[in-house]
């Protein structure tokens, strides 16, 4: 009885910190960002949208579990630890290539680990599985605001913008990148 009362404690504050995460458009936003060496407001890395797979995925890697391979991604991601969010998002896309979540974090991690050249091939591929979704699209803006381009940046959010003009995700990095191009301007 009392390992039972344990784990409905355990998955209970686990599906509380999940929703802490939530939209009220109901997309999440799993790599909420609590980095205090960070500049960015924990809004502006992105959200996704559910579901991003296909649904002949394996239950395992859609949440249930907060030990699964995605879930911890997700925890080491939100502590700052991408390098071993990164591995644990390569681990579960290499165990289920079809997870466009995994694929998505796995992005954002290697973006966070400025490895952009891997960030881009696993953006291309979460939109190959899933197309180019304002969520995928938002962090994909958001990676080219952190090598510094601005132009593609701003062209990226605003499309993402167009497919979901609401999303506060968007809206966020939208105001960031207006915020980094003045004090580019004001420093030239």
């Amino acid at each position: 009885m009392r390992a039972s009362l344990g784990r409905v404690i355990v998955i209970t504050a686990a599906g509380l910190i999940w929703l802490a995460g939530c939209q009220t458009n109901s997309t999440l936003n799993p790599f909420k960002q609590t980095d205090a060496a960070s500049s960015e407001s924990p809004e502006t890395t992105g959200s996704v949208a559910e579901p991003l797979e296909p649904q002949a995925a394996t239950p395992e890697l859609l949440g249930a579990d907060p030990n699964d391979d995605v879930s911890v991604a997700k925890k080491y991601f939100r502590q700052g630890s991408y390098g071993l969010a990164e591995r644990q998002f390569r681990k579960a896309v290499e165990l289920h290539p079809k997870h466009a979540e995994a694929w998505l974090g796995l992005a954002a991690s290697y973006d966070r680990l400025r490895r952009f050249d891997l960030a881009d091939r696993a953006y291309a591929q979460a939109i190959r599985l899933v197309g180019a979704t304002p969520e995928i699209m938002n962090n994909q803006g958001f990676s080219y605001m952190l090598r510094g381009e601005h132009g593609r940046a701003r062209t990226t959010l605003l499309a993402a913008q167009a497919k979901d003009p609401a999303n506060p995700y968007i809206q966020n990095n939208l105001q960031m990148l207006d915020e980094a191009t003045r004090k580019k301007k004001m420093v030239n």
